[in-house]
């Protein structure tokens, strides 16, 4: 039989080129996605424009967020350190011993190192995983730190904040607003932490920190910026926001694309440098707001403005590389904004009621997004009720592993939820249960329970934007949209609200879904829904831990190891008794 060599040789050229494109398409569609989580620090609700931020526009995040699912129902912990260690171990800071206040430079504790944590989980899927930016869960032994925590990895600052350009932590003039009564001092009046003299001054460019809860770390100052566990000396005029997502850009452009990427990315920004020059941005971004009137807001917007077009860089990056496609873009905030001044910051949570560190819906009610062509649904908001806790067993399952083998999450696989848009299975989440300062607060379906006080209730109110003007540029009307933003629409205050509800004396209630802005306490008459919600938060509160909190231990001073913050105590050495170890 005759035989057609033509015909054949045309059939296997068919055959190869079907193979190819089949073996294309198999390593787009069945590797795991490249996975990208972006935190931003201290951003409030009211400071991006896919939220109707009139003053701020975000054109890079609002393509990302117009073009996914924007988290409408999504809560975070009302301060640093508890979230970020929520995000990597999928567990509540009341079971971590990290649900009061944050880490400091010089305090011997961190996230417990019997705690798995996310790129530990991910490595054995395969990926490849880089922490470029914040961490601020611990670092007084190396064993903390995150390239000994399972990232390939890091380049960042290990404190929880530094001047954005010298980068260093510490304030080396003062405080110089009055320090007659501890009330007048940095630490009681909005600060997580403080690094200085009282009597009398560090720095977005220079990278110093600021960075102690008491006053035995005063003068404390060194240099916090790494990469690996080396110091680096180099970028001192480097605006930080830029920095590290050159650093992030450089990570993707090298990747080795036959294995899945996770990049996490915890910006310092917006959060305030050291309070000599809290809020820094570079001119060429203040330049761009001289609607907003307020000099404190208006570098704040700059700031905000840095870290949205560093967002579009990763994401251009992404797509240079082919990447962008089967990627995942996770953004959060850590927490809520420092609003009106608190922390020397002017960050806006409006209409939400409270601030950062605190347990209002402006402290806890986070921005988020979530964006990637593998969504089924996109284009639109969901209003499920989700927590930072799920992020954890969310990125697990899309990495191809079984997130109900994972043992002790307080977070659930929420993907079905966003790509999908079903029913969250989350129906409560716990803010927080803090035994020192003695708060707590607790959503169950629509209602809210709250009771404590931070602050002495100074910062329990609702605190529009500084300068309220319209912006007048063009540059958010350009971002193709399905709806409007996402405003949260108040109820009418009451005449009494400023009265009607006194946490530190009673528990109050709110219907969140009905009363956003927790105008309306309900308490007084749904006597049987306070003792439900009391149960449920005595429930958490007997499978809490002790919290892991440590006095400043001297040795941990920048000064002892050459100007620099450091990791001062060797677990493996058994010379050292429990008490001079932790200073007791």
């Amino acid at each position: 039989m005759a035989v057609d060599c033509k015909g054949v040789l045309l059939l296997l050229l068919f055959t190869a080129a079907l193979c190819d494109g089949s073996s294309s398409s198999k390593n787009t569609q069945d590797q795991p996605p490249h996975i990208i989580l972006i935190v931003a620090d201290d951003l409030g609700w009211n400071d991006v424009s896919f939220h109707g931020s009139d003053q701020i526009p975000t054109p890079n995040l609002d393509s990302l967020a117009y073009s996914g699912v924007i988290l409408g129902n999504y809560y975070v912990s009302p301060i640093c350190t508890p979230t970020r260690s929520a995000i990597m171990t999928g567990r509540h800071p009341i079971h971590t011993g990290l649900q009061h206040g944050v880490i400091s430079g010089a305090t011997p504790f961190g996230l417990p190192l019997n705690e798995t944590i996310l790129p530990q989980y991910l490595k054995p899927l395969g990926y490849a995983t880089h922490i470029v930016g914040k961490w601020h869960l611990g670092m007084y032994a190396w064993d903390y730190t995150p390239t000994y925590r399972g990232f390939d990895s890091f380049f960042g600052y290990y404190t929880g904040a530094e001047g954005y350009v010298d980068h260093v932590n510490g304030i080396h003039a003062s405080w110089h607003l009055g320090h007659h009564a501890w009330e007048f001092t940095p630490t009681f009046r909005g600060f997580d932490s403080y690094f200085g003299y009282l009597t009398g001054k560090d720095n977005y460019y220079d990278h110093t920190d600021d960075e102690s809860n008491s006053p035995e770390e005063l003068g404390y100052k060194g240099l916090d910026l790494r990469n690996g566990t080396e110091p680096v000396w180099t970028e001192n005029g480097t605006y930080s926001t830029e920095l590290f997502s050159t650093e992030a850009e450089r990570i993707i452009a090298s990747h080795d694309t036959s294995k899945p990427l996770f990049l996490y990315l915890p910006h310092q920004a917006v959060h305030s440098g050291n309070p000599d020059n809290p809020l820094q941005a570079p001119q060429k971004y203040i330049d761009k707001f001289p609607h907003i009137q307020h000099p404190g807001r208006r570098t704040f917007a700059a700031m905000v403005s840095a870290l949205d077009d560093a967002v579009g860089n990763v994401t251009k990056a992404l797509s240079a590389r082919g990447m962008l496609e089967n990627s995942v873009i996770i953004f959060t905030t850590d927490n809520g904004g420092p609003a009106a001044g608190f922390d020397q910051n002017y960050a806006s949570n409006w209409p939400l009621r409270g601030v950062k560190n605190t347990l209002w819906e402006g402290g806890v009610h986070g921005t988020g997004f979530v964006h990637s062509p593998l969504i089924k649904q996109p284009k639109r908001t969901t209003h499920e009720l989700l927590h930072v806790c799920d992020l954890l067993p969310t990125i697990y399952e899309l990495a191809g592993g079984d997130s109900t083998e994972l043992k002790n999450l307080d977070g659930t696989n929420v993907w079905e939820t966003i790509s999908r848009g079903v029913q969250s299975p989350r129906v409560e989440v716990l803010h927080n249960i803090d035994p020192k300062r003695k708060t707590a607060a607790l959503r169950y379906g629509d209602y809210k329970i709250i009771l404590g006080e931070a602050y002495k209730g100074a910062w329990d109110g609702w605190y529009p934007p500084e300068g309220v003007t319209t912006n007048h540029s063009e540059e958010a009307n350009h971002v193709p949209r399905w709806s409007g933003p996402l405003k949260i629409k108040c109820a009418e205050k009451p005449a009494n609200v400023s009265t009607n509800c006194k946490p530190r004396d009673n528990p109050c209630v709110f219907n969140i879904k009905e009363d956003p802005c927790e105008f309306n306490n309900i308490a007084d008459w749904n006597k049987p829904l306070v003792n439900f919600l009391m149960g449920r938060l005595e429930a958490y509160s007997e499978t809490a831990v002790p919290m892991r909190n440590q006095p400043t231990d001297p040795r941990g001073n920048p000064k002892y190891h050459g100007g620099v913050w450091s990791p001062w105590i060797n677990l493996t050495d058994t010379s050292v008794s429990t008490n001079e170890l932790f200073g007791q």
